[in-house]
């Protein structure tokens, strides 16, 4: 079966005072879930630590992004090794602000992948097309390449340390979000793709984001091929994070 999984990217905001106002309500409320729903807070590196401190037995941290390096002489990086070393489980790769505002290309990204997997993290790789690239019908063709070029160096043990985030770029932050049909579509479509590369497809978990909040999440989890979100602004605020949690159906 796979996972079910709603991880919180906190992008670049936060503060101490956050971490104390929306860590214990979100960790306490997590015993009484009932869904089988795994709950990942990824922070801003500073933060990481204090949200280790805070969270409860059922919630998961992970990093934003990931040296290609293992170690040295690369200011202002951190590497997989310490992410995984300060109790982290996953790290966010690929993500399209990093593609698209740093310029990170096919090959750091499938680098990162690896040196996530490498060190016993889930690497979560984030995949999605432009507005421009899904009016231009090439939305699917965009996003099996970034799925190819993201998963190149996975080796044959590892793909357990593999989640695969669709985030239509034209949707993040934006308030639109895709349709469930749509991002069901695009879901099953990654998930040809992962099969084409001799992953165990029918096992990864595939988590949408851009724009989810409570009031769409229970259509987009209900879809067969979406396996859970990944939420952006809403996990800044504990009610409406846990709204979304809640919106995961129950285990069959």
């Amino acid at each position: 079966m796979r996972r079910r999984i709603v991880a919180g990217n906190w992008k670049m905001n936060g503060s101490r005072a956050l971490v104390q106002q929306l860590l214990p309500p979100v960790s306490s409320e997590l015993a009484s879930l009932d869904n089988g729903v795994g709950v990942v807070v990824i922070p801003p590196a500073l933060y990481v630590a204090s949200v280790l401190e805070k969270a409860g037995a059922g919630l998961e941290v992970g990093v934003q992004n990931i040296a290609c390096q293992d170690a040295g002489a690369f200011t202002g990086e951190i590497s997989a090794s310490m992410a995984s070393d300060t109790g982290c489980r996953y790290a966010l790769v690929g993500h399209s602000e990093r593609r698209q505002l740093f310029g990170e290309t096919d090959d750091q990204i499938a680098a990162k992948v690896s040196q996530a997997v490498s060190h016993g993290l889930t690497a979560i790789l984030c995949v999605g097309e432009t507005l421009a690239q899904r009016e231009a019908g090439a939305a699917e063709h965009v996003v099996a390449g970034q799925v190819q070029a993201g998963l190149a160096k996975v080796a044959a043990g590892q793909w357990q340390n593999i989640v695969v985030a669709y985030e239509p770029v034209w949707a993040i932050g934006t308030g639109k979000t895709a349709t469930a049909g749509d991002a069901q579509a695009m879901h099953a479509a990654i998930r040809q793709e992962l099969k084409k590369l001799g992953a165990p497809a029918d096992e990864l978990s595939l988590l949408y984001g851009g724009s989810v909040k409570a009031d769409n999440a229970a259509a987009l989890f209900a879809q067969p091929d979406i396996d859970g979100g990944l939420i952006g602004g809403a996990s800044l605020k504990a009610d409406e994070f846990l709204s979304i949690c809640r919106a995961m159906p129950g285990e069959c």
